[in-house]
């Protein structure tokens, strides 16, 4: 099988790693293969692709979407480091306001794969980041969410000793005593 699929603390949560066929030319990985991840249990359609880029200490999140808009996320950084963060908000869950955190990184190769109902969020920890991320939803500006970053209750550990670059939006968004439960999946 080219994966493996690691459940993480909150058992949704899934790391993914890749086999990885290199040598002296280089490197081959199969990043995603539907049947491999539908038998592990990521049963998502996915239907939009995501390239970003961001430069050092600029931390995006925590995101999401409303529902019915919810997206599932797999998520991998193919050029730097980060730390990837997935933040259970989903109101039922035993784990709710739990978070799971990962380096993910252009060496180890690895994967997170997100379901509905978390916020995602990460921190660059090299000179810049390049994230490549499957969404199961279509974004919808409307629906668009968050959570601030540095929510006591939810305590997130960043291990960062950096003052980080925020979004004008990521810097005021509601902690999670302040969410609309009504708009979660």
């Amino acid at each position: 099988m080219p994966f493996e699929f690691q459940r993480m603390e909150i058992e949704d949560v899934i790391l993914v790693k890749p086999k990885v066929f290199g040598d002296n030319r280089g490197f081959f990985l199969e990043s995603y293969k539907k049947s491999d991840f539908f038998n592990n249990g990521i049963c998502v359609e996915f239907n939009q692709d995501n390239h970003s880029k961001s430069t050092s200490k600029v931390l995006r999140g925590l995101h999401y979407q409303a529902k019915p808009y919810g997206q599932a996320k797999l998520v991998r950084c193919a050029r730097g480091r980060i730390y990837d963060v997935a933040v259970d908000i989903r109101p039922n869950s035993k784990t709710y306001g739990k978070y799971v955190k990962v380096e993910l990184s252009e060496e180890n190769k690895q994967m997170l794969f997100i379901p509905e109902g978390f916020a995602h969020g990460f921190v660059v920890l090299s000179d810049e980041a390049e994230l490549l991320y499957k969404a199961s939803g279509e974004y919808n500006p409307l629906a668009d969410r968050g959570l601030l970053w540095s929510d006591k209750d939810i305590n997130i550990d960043w291990e960062i000793d950096f003052e980080p670059i925020l979004s004008e939006k990521d810097k005021i968004q509601p902690k999670l005593s302040e969410i609309n439960k009504e708009e979660l999946i």
